[in-house]
């Protein structure tokens, strides 16, 4: 019997809801590293049992923990990130130069094929992977030393890595994008990188169409077609057909092109879920309803799913990692909010019911499918 893990980080704490396949009863388990601030948790594709936790906190720095056992019990794995080589700096808001400073882990990306090999996005921005179950970390350091890493200069949020794609037919390309710098891609392992950019337009930049310097905030991939990739940038939707060599705008009739979270349903490649927010400043749904935008044809054309999300006076925001999809057929779609709900569809979309309410400011939002 078919059943799932829903996984959310919050500020103050991790907590895992259960259910079945019909989706309609839940259980909350947790807090678990209650009052201690979860940037992320995340499942392996390849043992249901593995999951990977990233702890961050202003006195102990970065923890990182592991669970072998689906969450039941915790163990404090490898918390040695580093630089390689000499660090340097990259640009400061104002354009001196700033020490690189780790800060803390964002996301975490198990591998597709290995429950011991795990990527880590971090801030100030780089790429670590473990091949040990977390208990060591290495940086790909030829992302940051690829040739414009000094000039990468952080967003509000922080200079953050906080999306990995690993490409389910190539495990030598990955994808990464980066806040305030744009996306990147390796066909190599990660041994080079270079920007994937092209079509990006921010008109908060010196140079809008510039090779790097574009707030990104989110990419998304089917894994039966790793060349379609979908952004959802700081203003546009986005969405490229060859890898990330080119881009062009998806986001004709949304309310608003601004927002954080973007995903794919499991099964139809070109059906894509965005939650809208007002804009840069104002981080809240449009006209105070939280409301899903689903586009059957891979953008552009755009429907407001709402049905049993609160429809006036919600002031709420979604944050990038706070979005995920289950693999059962319908697919089921989750996110998290920073009110501290957690809203789930078992009918990708069409409704919505609420399986956990009153929990801290959700920080991600992930999605484990046992077979």
């Amino acid at each position: 019997m078919s059943s799932i893990r829903v996984l959310v980080g919050t500020k103050k704490g991790a907590f895992i809801l259960r259910s079945d396949a019909e989706r309609k009863d839940w259980t909350v388990d947790g807090p678990f590293f209650g009052g201690w601030e979860i940037y992320h948790l995340k499942g392996s594709p390849v043992n249901p049992n593995r999951i990977y936790a990233s702890q961050s906190s202003g006195w102990f720095g970065q923890v990182m923990h592991r669970s072998d056992d689906g969450g039941k019990s915790w163990k404090t794995v490898g918390n040695q990130f580093e630089y390689e080589g000499e660090a340097g700096t990259h640009q400061w808001y104002d354009g001196t130069p700033h020490p690189w400073e780790f800060k803390r882990v964002w996301h975490l990306e198990p591998s597709l094929t290995d429950p011991d090999t795990v990527y880590a996005g971090a801030e100030d921005a780089a790429l670590f992977r473990s091949t040990d179950g977390g208990e060591s970390w290495k940086e790909l350091s030829g992302l940051r030393g690829h040739g414009t890493g000094k000039f990468w200069q952080p967003g509000a949020g922080g200079l953050c890595l906080h999306t990995i794609i690993l490409d389910p037919e190539n495990t030598d390309r990955i994808f990464v994008a980066i806040s305030a710098a744009g996306a990147f891609r390796t066909d190599d392992g990660g041994k080079s990188w270079q920007p994937i950019n092209r079509g990006l337009r921010s008109e908060y930049i010196p140079e809008p169409e510039a090779e790097i310097g574009h707030c990104v905030h989110r990419l998304a991939m089917h894994p039966t077609r790793p060349n379609v990739l979908f952004m959802q940038k700081h203003w546009d939707v986005m969405r490229s057909d060859d890898g990330g060599d080119s881009w062009y705008e998806v986001s004709d009739n949304l309310p608003s092109d601004f927002g954080f979270v973007i995903d794919v349903h499991a099964h139809e490649p070109d059906t894509i879920y965005v939650i809208p927010i007002k804009s840069d400043s104002e981080h809240y749904p449009p006209e105070g309803k939280l409301r899903v935008y689903r586009s059957r044809t891979g953008g552009n054309d755009w429907e407001a799913l709402s049905k049993g999300l609160p429809q006036e006076n919600c002031y709420v925001n979604v944050l990038r990692d706070a979005m995920a999809v289950d693999r059962l057929n319908p697919c089921g779609i989750y996110f998290g909010t920073t009110g501290g709900q957690v809203y789930a569809s078992a009918d990708a979309g069409d409704s919505w019911i609420s399986i956990a309410d009153n929990l801290p400011k959700v920080l991600s939002v992930e999605v484990q499918t046992i077979l």
